[in-house]
Parts: structure tokens; sequence; C-alpha cells
């Protein structure tokens, strides 16, 4: 038998000590996909009974290297909270987090309600009021990053900051497959890529978690944001770092790590 509330409470614990824990694999070896996702809620549940606001989805293992090397077949998702969003300008503060890392991805800002099942990129782009670009920090509270899908996927998808950048431009103006983004850290390049590593489409991904949400009895909501996918692997980061990706017409975004 699967503790939710046991599991649930260790992470909040853990990333409120920033004392990182042991897989919850290694607790659970049977735990099943739908678990995780269950530990996942009770613990969002429990940040907006203290006053959290869900404000949107991030989507994770959307590369085809990232899946493999967790042996999995389809991304996993977690919720956005009103208080992991970095506002533009301002620093994030490091030792806030535990083992964090920075990837750049095209976030999208939805339109129009998006129920599965059955909905495909079509439906997305109909249903987007625009795109920006993104960084997402993600973090974990599991021991030295040594996770299994179970793992991430009950840890709010290792989710912990974002930032967005200042632009909301129209989805339509864009094949969003071929927009390169270069990610720099302190002015140096370290990653660059394009949104066919999204799934092949970065709205594939968005499309995938209107119709996985639907398994909940959830959906996409209007004004919700979507972090659609990392376009390139994460990079670590330390206090003193400033981080920053330029997207192919899209625009820049950037965050300083203090």
């Amino acid at each position: 038998m699967i503790d939710i509330p046991t599991l649930s409470s260790a992470l909040l614990e853990a990333e409120a000590t920033r004392k990182a824990i042991d897989p919850l694999t290694l607790v659970y070896p049977g735990m099943k996909i739908e678990d995780a996702y269950q530990v996942q809620l009770a613990g969002i549940q429990v940040k907006v009974g203290r006053g959290r606001r869900i404000i949107g989805k991030k989507i994770g293992l959307t590369s085809k290297g990232m899946q493999d090397l967790l042996g999995v077949h389809e991304p996993d998702y977690g919720h956005l909270l009103d208080d992991m969003l970095v506002p533009a300008g301002q620093p994030c503060r490091r030792n806030s987090l535990l083992l964090p890392k920075v990837e750049g991805e095209v976030a999208f800002v939805m339109k129009d309600r998006l129920a599965g099942p059955g909905i495909h990129v079509a439906d997305v782009l109909r249903a987007t009021a625009g795109v920006m670009p993104a960084l997402e920090i993600v973090d974990t509270r599991i021991r030295d990053w040594k996770i299994k899908l179970i793992d991430t996927v009950a840890d709010n998808a290792s989710s912990a900051r974002f930032v967005l950048g200042s632009r909301l431009l129209p989805v339509e103006r864009f094949d969003l497959r071929l927009i390169g983004m270069c990610l720099e850290k302190n002015g140096q390049v370290v990653n660059n890529g394009a949104g066919v590593a999204v799934l092949g489409h970065p709205a594939a991904a968005v499309a995938w978690l209107a119709n996985r949400l639907a398994d909940f009895g959830a959906a996409l909501e209007a004004g919700d944001i979507v972090l659609s996918g990392a376009v390139t692997a994460a990079v670590d980061v330390a206090a003193g770092d400033f981080v920053e990706a330029h997207f192919d017409r899209l625009g820049s975004v950037a965050v300083k790590f203090v």
C-alpha cells in the first residue's frame, strides 16, 4: 500500500528545508505512475491550502534522449504555482533551491479551455493566445538527481521556478518546429537547439498534456501558462551565474542567480 500523504509530506519538507531525500522508488519499488501523480497532486493541494495559486503546467521528458535515459515512452507533467514565477529582471535566490538546472523553453499562454482526449496540434494552436520565451529552473528534492520516472512525477516533475520573456507573440507567426534557441551562461554559449526537439513540435507536447490531464478529469484552462519542454539539455547553475536564452524571432529571456 502506497502511503500518499507520507510521501507527499516528505517531499514538501525536503523542499522547505532544502535537505534531499532518498528516491521514492527505493522505498516503494512497486510504485506506479498513477501513484506518483497522486503524490504530486497531494503536495499541490497542500500548497493551495496555504494560499498558493495554480497558474499553469509544465511538461517534462519531451526529448527522446531524456525518455531513453529514464526508460519511458511519454513525457510527464507538473504544476506551476504563482510563487514559482520569477519576475523578469528579478534575481533567483540560489539558496532557496537544492540542485538547480536551467532549460530554455517555449511557453504557451492559453486563450481557450482545452480538454482531451483527442486533442491535436491544430487544436492547441487554435486555443493559444500567444507564445513567449521562457526559462525553467528545474530542481529535485531527490538526493543527487538519482531519479526515475516515478520520483520526478511525484516531485512535481522536478519543477522549481520559471521566468517568462517580455513579449507575448501570436503563434501563427512561427513554425515552432524551426525556432532556434541559443542558451548562454555567463556570456558563453552552452547549448543550442530547435523546437523540433520537443516531441517534434512544441504544440504536440501541449496536446499530449491536454490528453493526459483528461485521465484525471482535468483540462488546460484559459489563461494557463504551459511550459512545453526543454529545447536543449539543462545546465547546472550556482550563485553568481547569469543565464540567457535567445530564441529566433521570439525574443530573449534571462535570469541572474544570487
